[in-house]
């Protein structure tokens, strides 16, 4: 029976009242205000947890080719393919205290990648290395950036555990002016910022969040001292003691087994329940995944690309529900094919959709034994609308007699905290431990949101040329007015669901403008008419999401319920064209970025 026979109009009309019903539950009034910051009273919260104690240095005054923001796997792989252009002093700035970014910050039990190891690690083929697991663990991630860093000799330069606080281009040197927030004054010819979209971490905006006389922690700087353990598990300080976590996406799903296994009693606190899929992990052989020959990540990774873009492939080499759920990533992201007919795409697209999530919802009444627990940890609400989570042990979690789920979508969120715990609804739950699995505040860091203070030339400040028309880019990596300040990750691109692939790219973008910037003695700098084409390309073949995203539940996708934000934000047909184009671009019309004489003195 195909799909469109087995669900008919009047199932269809009734799923998008539940959705409409269940959306509204959740949507408040203050948005993303609900949540607060790790700043000023709360900024404890963002103490690095891992890095010990800081060793004093003295500030540097010196100068480097490239200054490349942020040691997350953006940064590794801008300063690797630096490296691999023949660029000399490359210098990375971290605030956290080695490399890894993500993968540095959290550590909590129970994490993973939730993307193909085989695809998400970059620069196997580079490096040698093959992953053991399908989905590999988050420490085996972390050490696999610090490989890369070890072998392009990163660490020479780097400063770690130090923010960068201001950049100023000094058109007498020709060099930007780099501060941080250790004293150092340096100037670096070139910066490539790859400051990320997920680094600030949140917390829950709880009226009363500081009366609480328990223990609290946010996910991504996990307190081993006070749970024991590791992330494999074995949280021994946990024994007898009351827990409670609040938030249910991939963080909360893949801590939640864990604590369920060493807590006295888990209190799920839940405001919208993931999608929770078929995890399947698994060892794998190199035979397994075709590592006999030279390139062969990069294929593998080049196909799940394809896939998830929207292009056909003769064999799909993942074969994961990533892969097998291509077909419903288009909402996803901003960066899929507009459909001939619109009327036809949204009507195919809903009962495929319709058919997926009655997938998810049935796995978690085969899995789930209590019905008034299943009920609420099924999710009402488009696949792409938040995204999708595996797991072969989070549902199974609600089995067990020591955990509870808490369904606060009603109160929309934990009401308020006392000193001995939470309260939702008419009940206080005692608690020893509340740990906030809240995530990380979207679009907060980096030059864009103007925390990192960045003035061009004649001193123009970034944010202030931007506040009018918003960004104006050349393919999201550069501006005019702001020479050899080069953009990875950002707006105005494309991105996939696979992010550290996006980043290579963009790696290798980054290195290929400063190598031939270099060579032909000339600063990086697009006109304005290049930024005027390029922005013409985003706004006349960007599809409308509009109408997707402003029915969906809330979340960081759609603006915590308010839908997408206006304007063109990435590249209109998928991130497979865009790594096309560049690759194009870089071979024919470099030079149109590359006008501007450098000046003498360096």
């Amino acid at each position: 029976m195909s799909n469109s026979e087995a669900l008919s109009s009047q199932a269809l009309a009734e799923l998008r009242r539940r959705y409409h019903l269940e959306r509204e539950r959740r949507v408040r009034p203050d948005g993303a205000r609900q949540y607060l910051s790790a700043e000023a009273r709360f900024g404890y919260y963002a103490d690095d947890p891992y890095a010990g104690e800081t060793s004093e240095r003295r500030p540097l005054q010196d100068r480097v080719d490239v200054a490349v923001i942020g040691g997350g796997f953006g940064g590794v792989l801008a300063g690797a393919r630096l490296r691999q252009q023949g660029i000399g002093r490359v210098r990375v700035i971290e605030k956290g205290g080695d490399f890894g970014g993500t993968w540095y910050w959290n550590r909590y039990p129970g994490i993973h990648c939730d993307i193909e190891s085989h695809v998400y690690l970059p620069m196997l083929d580079e490096t040698g290395y093959v992953p053991e697991w399908k989905y590999a663990p988050g420490e085996e991630i972390r050490r696999h950036a610090v490989r890369i860093a070890e072998k392009f000799d990163l660490y020479a330069d780097a400063l770690l555990s130090t923010a960068v606080t201001s950049l100023t281009w000094d058109e007498t040197s020709g060099a930007w002016i780099v501060t941080t927030d250790r004293g150092d004054e340096f100037r670096a010819t070139y910066v490539v910022t790859a400051t990320g979209t997920l680094t600030e971490l949140k917390l829950p905006g709880i009226p009363g969040i500081e009366d609480f006389k328990g223990h609290t922690f946010h996910t991504s700087r996990w307190d081993y001292g006070y749970t024991g353990g590791t992330p494999d598990g074995g949280l021994t300080g946990l024994a007898g003691k009351r827990v409670g976590v609040v938030g249910t996406g991939a963080t909360g799903v893949q801590v939640v087994p864990k604590l369920a296994e060493d807590a006295g009693h888990l209190y799920v606190f839940q405001r919208t329940p993931s999608t929770v899929d078929v995890r399947g992990n698994c060892r794998t052989t190199s035979v397994d995944v075709g590592a006999d020959h030279d390139g062969w990540a990069s294929e593998r990774r080049d196909n799940f690309l394809r896939i998830v873009s929207g292009e056909q492939v003769e064999k799909d080499l993942v074969a994961d529900r990533w892969t097998e759920s291509a077909g419903l990533l288009e909402k996803l992201l901003p960066g899929y094919r507009r459909p001939e007919d619109r009327t036809a795409f949204e009507a195919a697209y809903e009962v495929a959709d319709a058919a997926k999530m009655n997938e998810i919802r049935a796995r978690v009444e085969q899995i789930v034994t209590d019905r008034e627990t299943a009920e609420k940890l099924k999710p009402w609400y488009r696949y792409a609308c938040k995204r999708p989570t595996f797991s072969d042990l989070y549902l199974q979690a609600f089995n067990r007699d020591n955990v509870t789920l808490v369904d606060t979508a009603d109160t929309h969120g934990i009401e308020r905290m006392t000193e001995h715990g939470v309260v939702v609804g008419d009940t206080e739950y005692a608690l020893d431990c509340l740990i906030f699995a809240t995530g990380f505040s979207v679009g907060v860091s980096g030059i864009h949101s103007g925390r990192l203070p960045v003035h061009g030339r004649d001193g123009v400040a970034l944010r202030d040329a931007w506040q009018e028309r918003g960004p104006r880019t050349l393919h999201g990596f550069t501006s005019n007015g702001f020479p050899n300040l080069i953009q990875l990750g950002g707006t105005q691109s494309a991105s996939s669901v696979n992010f550290t692939h996006v980043l290579d790219e963009h790696a290798v973008h980054a290195a290929a403008l400063v190598a031939a910037a270099e060579a032909k003695g000339a600063v990086v700098e697009p006109s304005r008419e290049a930024e005027d084409a390029w922005l013409r390309i985003l706004t006349e073949g960007a599809p409308d999401h509009e109408w997707f995203h402003a029915e969906c539940t809330p979340g960081y996708y759609n603006g915590e319920g308010r839908g997408r934000p206006n304007g063109p934000i990435a590249y209109p047909h998928g991130a497979f064209a865009f790594h096309q184009l560049l690759k194009r671009w870089r071979g024919e019309s470099m030079d149109e970025v590359l006008k501007v004489s450098k000046p003498a003195q360096r």
